[in-house]
């Protein structure tokens, strides 16, 4: 059973000085080093201080142990995505669902595998550690962004915006992680990419179509009555 997030698994401190921020990127960077040289097994305060280049001492002013590290570096990570899928779904309020969902692919794509080192050492962490409340506030803050950017969108009735939010971002999220945990190679991800989006669209189609159906059937029901 993975361990339990507890006080003592948190980060002890938030740098505030430029300085500071440059030291504790040097302990995420050597960690991630660590992580994919090693494993999460032999990942150590020890080693990781050695690799960034920082005594052990400065570590815990940071970091109490190992599972506050790997928290924290999971926390700035989904930080960071979850601040660019917010700024997608702002920019593509308004726009046909097609345009979202391809905005949508592209940005989640794209931050994943900018620094897919970072993405795999992750991925390899969270099976031993337990980053439930860092994943549920994720979620929350992702889905919030892109519900309320297919609600906006200028070709589908805003009362379906959840139902297509779940079914889209189930399917995209769950194919960029299906691609990292079988290790595909760039090429296979950029044809896998395109192809996840081909498909996204083409059930859009569907979806909008059988919302129609739905609707033309109301209508001489209540004709017909």
């Amino acid at each position: 059973m993975p361990p339990q997030v507890s006080q003592w698994s948190k980060p002890r401190k938030t740098p505030v000085q430029r300085r500071s921020r440059v030291t504790v990127d040097a302990i995420f960077e050597a960690t991630i080093q660590v992580l994919l040289a090693e494993g999460l097994a032999r990942l150590t305060t020890t080693r990781v201080s050695e690799r960034a280049g920082v005594s052990v001492g400065t570590m815990y002013q940071y970091f109490p142990n190992k599972q506050a590290l790997i928290i924290a570096l999971n926390e700035r990570y989904l930080n960071t995505l979850a601040e660019r899928v917010e700024g997608t779904c702002s920019l593509m309020a308004g726009q046909p669902a097609s345009k979202m969902v391809s905005a949508l692919i592209e940005t989640y794509w794209t931050t994943k595998t900018e620094r897919a080192d970072l993405t795999q050492a992750l991925y390899r962490s969270v099976a031993a550690l337990d980053n439930s409340e860092l994943m549920q506030a994720f979620a929350t803050r992702v889905d919030a962004a892109t519900t309320k950017m297919f609600r906006q969108a200028s070709d589908l009735p805003p009362e379906h915006a959840a139902e297509i939010n779940l079914t889209l971002t189930t399917v995209v999220y769950g194919a960029v992680r299906n691609a990292f945990e079988r290790q595909l190679g760039m090429e296979q991800i950029t044809a896998l990419k395109a192809s996840l989006t081909d498909m996204c669209c083409a059930w859009l189609i569907s979806f909008q179509h059988r919302i129609q159906m739905t609707a033309k059937d109301s209508l001489r029901q209540r004709t017909l009555q």
